[in-house]
């Protein structure tokens, strides 16, 4: 039988019987033949597959704010910096956070060391994500159920140290003797049950949140290098999901193009990054995301201003500008949902070695993301031969500047939330990156606004905020 083909019948099989755990809390009634706690290797299923889901879920926001993607409707809400309500996300991480919680109660009362270590490491990645959209979230008492209905909301900086502390957590229970073998295969969509991957993502995962905070007086680049060292070496070790209760969700989008129900264009700044107008180099990358326009030349949608500029709708069937095209590498029903890869890590290993002076290890580093990302993506030798020794790219360590590694990394975190996060700690500092027309912000988005949900059914608690507030570490 098909390896994916099966890991889906696994996976349906799976939730079906822990359907019960979500929102479990909220049953009034108990069913007294129920079981009276889901399979664990059910919420294994769950919480790794819905993890990379999620992923996406903040990602279908982020990426108009970081210009990958743009609305074919003039003066968008998503495109324009308008106030938006991503309950759907809000809910999604919480749903997870909360089999987590689950699973790492029922594996400490069973003694399964590895299934602790996975729900610590998957926390911190959720958690971690959410207070980099939201800032303060609600944490230690959000999975209380009927005995707290009404989380309080916890400083955004001390949930960053909760999750280096939950990595750390992690690492620890995944090395115990008896971790090795415990994970069930068929239901660990992300490293098919293998803890010393599990450890090497923890590590990735340290590596990005300690690099996330260059604007601060507590980064520290060794500290970042220290936990690449002991991540991943190939794109082999990549945290990501192939195996989907259905679609891959940028697969949906890309036909919903095909339908007509428009949704997946891509932005002009993205498509100007790589088609050669900013930059002055085509990137073999691009006709592995795009189709070419009825032109037969790569345009992108302005943020803001609607496709061809007047908003109007544009016809997938008659392309004027891009968008995310059935069977590309990123929206075919078999693409990978990246949580973190190897080419993100180089990329991370060239900043922190650039910010400690060490510019040959930079530059080093630099040349191999732009390899490793082009190799994941399946790109002929020659084409990556020609594209990293073309003069824009092979620019030689001592011309190398920090933009120049952040804008190659840009290309290589298509479609992942980490790059807004990167956009604001370097305030924004890309080639030609501008605000969208018909911003309703005079300056770039900084944040997002709590979701209606949690407005409605918390809204004592939850923080008054404002779009412009710089997080803690993007001050």
């Amino acid at each position: 039988m098909n390896t994916r083909i099966y890991k889906q019948i696994i996976f349906s099989g799976c939730i079906i019987l822990m359907l019960g755990s979500c929102k479990k809390y909220l049953d009034i009634n108990e069913n007294p033949n129920a079981a009276l706690q889901p399979p664990i290797n059910g919420l294994l299923a769950n919480v790794t597959n819905s993890s990379a889901i999620n992923v996406w879920r903040i990602a279908d926001w982020t990426s108009y704010y970081t210009q990958y993607l743009a609305s074919p409707s003039a003066a968008s809400t998503i495109d324009t910096y308008d106030d938006v309500n991503a309950s759907g996300a809000w809910n999604g991480c919480y749903n997870v956070m909360t089999d987590l919680y689950d699973m790492r109660r029922f594996a400490v009362e069973k003694g399964l060391n590895a299934y602790i270590g996975v729900a610590d490491i998957l926390t911190a990645q959720q958690l971690n994500m959410i207070t980099n959209i939201w800032g303060d979230v609600p944490y230690g008492d959000a999975f209380l159920g009927v005995e707290n209905i009404n989380p309080k909301f916890e400083d955004q900086h001390a949930l960053y140290d909760t999750c280096l502390k939950l990595l750390d957590d992690g690492i620890t229970a995944l090395q115990q003797p008896d971790a090795d073998g415990e994970l069930d295969v068929n239901s660990d969509f992300i490293h098919a049950g293998d803890a010393g991957a599990w450890i090497k993502t923890a590590h990735a995962l340290k590596a990005r949140m300690l690099n996330q905070i260059s604007k601060t007086a507590d980064y520290n680049a060794d500290a970042v290098l220290s936990e690449l060292a002991q991540a991943y070496t190939g794109n082999a070790d990549d945290a990501q999901v192939t195996a989907f209760d259905g679609s891959n969700p940028w697969e949906v989008e890309a036909s919903n193009n095909a339908k007509l129900l428009l949704d997946g264009w891509l932005s002009a700044y993205f498509i100007n990054a790589t088609n050669g107008t900013t930059y002055g180099v085509f990137d073999p990358r691009l006709p592995n995301i795009t189709a070419p326009t009825k032109f037969g030349d790569y345009r992108g949608t302005i943020n803001g201003a609607g496709v061809n500029g007047a908003g109007s709708h544009g016809d997938p069937t008659d392309p004027q500008e891009c968008y995310l095209t059935v069977g590309k590498w990123y929206s075919s029903d078999n693409s990978p949902l990246l949580i973190i890869t190897y080419a993100e890590c180089k990329f991370m290993e060239a900043e922190a070695q650039f910010r400690k002076g060490n510019k040959d290890d930079a530059y080093n580093a630099y040349i191999d993301g732009i390899k490793a990302h082009m190799q994941k993506m399946g790109i002929a030798d020659t084409a990556i031969q020609r594209y990293t020794t073309d003069p824009a790219v092979a620019v030689g360590a001592e011309n190398l500047t920090l933009q120049r590694i952040m804008e190659e990394k840009y290309v290589a975190m298509f479609l992942s939330p980490v790059t807004w996060d990167d956009m604001r700690r370097t305030d924004y500092n890309y080639k030609d990156f501008m605000l969208p027309k018909n911003a309703v912000l005079s300056t770039f988005i900084r944040r997002l606004n709590y979701p209606a949900d949690e407005i409605s059914t918390n809204g004592e608690n939850v923080p008054n905020v404002q779009m412009t507030d710089h997080l803690w570490w993007d001050q």
